[in-house]
């Protein structure tokens, strides 16, 4: 099948776009704006990529077209689509009907972290021999691609869950019913952003999956939702979906995920959090998160050393160990696996260090994801001054909905450059003054790296925050170091 994909570039469609390739299907795509790294992902993989929405850079003998939830009408493209009455489907629906049939889904979902978990639980998996396919909202380092279709895996030794722990293991269990035969997992990173302009349920409830993961819930995604209660009720729609044989893996301290449980809840649910009523917990043996041990029901069961930072990665640590657990991998495994984790692209990415100043590269869309990245980081290197230059890139960010947790978020750095692109709809002077004296704006990307070569010295961690492209400047700045 011949297969175009209008927004190809995005992290998502990428990987569609990946896993088409790796079935046999001819793929090609367009995109408003293509940029590392999914752009150099799918080059890599033989696929064509054209900029642009213009009606003819879809090919006339595709047999499908694959729209990105980043198109609506009046879109080129879309409209040629439509008045021509061709084939198209969504990204999420094309998932469901031709990779997920036949496999256990495991999904991760929250407003924050669900790539790392997500990239967490398909290392673990594979170092545990399973060979997961898995569809990530970023490019693994371990792996080097976003997604790929997964192997049969070994065949399960104890019902489909394959290998389970025993009690010698130090571990209380908590039996598994008896599950449908599958041939191997599948982790998709499951996001609550909607599906595409003709489909406007959360892109997870396409997935049906065994078992979800639910790290957190905050408010985000401005653009389409009006408050908490109304992306409370799409993780509602997911709970609904998980089987009663299966697994939700929920976090113990989100009083706003509490309350999704409460709307009703027909499966087993495990906990992991600082609560000490969580069935998975950590104690932080390092300041920085890079040394913990492992807790499960109150007892020490394996003690983990991996270079990831922050107590908000060994929330997804926990929550990756205990999805692992659940489908039969033994906890000294899954611990042992963190070793070996290297991260995603682009979550607190080294991309250098030159002149004594660190270069970071950090996808940011949220004011908790930036503390929570900041806090980590300044754990790690102690007094030594953080420089951060944002891009408010994010819908959300862009129309002002988080203005006010800004500046707290930003309280880890000792300076800060925002890119104001004429543009940006709101006004950033009282997120600047609550910053009091350290933060300034500017204009265009040019004048930020300007500021930066004035602003850095050496022992400096620079960190550069954004959900896009930054025009490349991470690797610019770098350069001229």
């Amino acid at each position: 099948m011949k297969l175009h994909i209008l927004g190809i570039c995005g992290t998502f469609m990428g990987g569609v776009a990946a896993l088409a390739r790796e079935l046999g299907h001819q793929v090609s795509g367009s995109d408003a704006n293509v940029y590392p790294p999914m752009s150099n992902q799918l080059q890599a993989l033989g696929i064509a990529l054209t900029q642009g929405y213009a009606p003819e850079h879809i090919p006339a003998d595709a047999d499908a077209i694959v729209v990105g939830n980043a198109l609506s009408r009046g879109n080129p493209s879309v409209e040629a689509v439509l008045d021509a009455g061709r084939a198209y489907t969504s990204g999420a629906q094309w998932l469901a009907e031709n990779v997920l049939p036949g496999r256990r889904t495991l999904a991760v979902a929250g407003t924050h972290g669900k790539t790392t978990t997500s990239s967490l639980l398909a290392y673990i998996l594979d170092r545990a021999g399973r060979d997961p396919g898995f569809l990530i909202g970023g490019v693994p380092e371990n792996f080097g691609v976003s997604a790929r279709i997964g192997g049969a895996g070994a065949p399960p030794s104890s019902g489909p869950a394959g290998h389970l722990p025993t009690e010698g293991e130090g571990i209380k269990l908590r039996p598994l019913a008896a599950t449908h035969s599958v041939r191997h997992e599948f982790v998709v990173e499951a996001d609550e952003y909607d599906t595409a302009f003709f489909d406007k349920r959360s892109k997870f409830v396409h997935y049906r999956p065994w078992l979800a993961i639910l790290n957190n819930l905050e408010y985000d995604h401005a653009d389409i939702f009006p408050d908490v209660a109304a992306i409370q009720r799409q993780f509602h729609h997911l709970l609904r979906i998980v089987p009663g044989n299966g697994r939700l893996i929920v976090n113990a301290d989100d009083d706003n995920l509490a309350q999704v449980l409460a709307m009703g809840c027909w499966t087993t649910v495990e906990t992991f959090g600082e609560r000490a009523d969580a069935d998975w917990r950590a104690r932080l043996d390092a300041a920085d998160g890079s040394e913990f041990t492992v807790l499960h029901r109150g007892q020490a069961v394996a003690t983990a050393r991996w270079s990831l930072l922050g107590r908000h990665n060994v929330m997804n640590a926990l929550a990756a160990i205990a999805a692992a657990h659940a489908v039969g991998v033994p906890v000294a495994d899954a611990v042992a696996a963190l070793t070996g984790f290297r991260s995603v692209k682009r979550r607190l990415e080294v991309i250098g260090r030159a002149r004594d100043i660190t270069v970071y590269d950090d996808f940011a869309h949220h004011p908790t994801a930036i503390a929570t990245t900041l806090a980590g980081l300044r754990a790690n290197v102690g007094s030594a001054r953080i420089v951060v230059a944002m891009e408010p890139r994010s819908n959300s960010m862009r129309l002002g909905a988080h203005a006010a947790q800004l500046a707290p978020s930003l309280a880890a750095a000792d300076a800060v450059v925002f890119l104001h692109r004429p543009g940006l709809p709101w006004d950033a002077g009282a997120v600047i003054d609550a910053l009091h004296g350290r933060a300034r704006t500017a204009p265009d990307t040019d004048a930020l790296l300007a500021e930066l070569r004035t602003l850095a010295q050496p022992g400096d961690h620079v960190v550069f925050m954004s959900n896009g492209g930054f025009d490349g400047a991470p690797q610019r700045f770098f350069d001229s170091l």
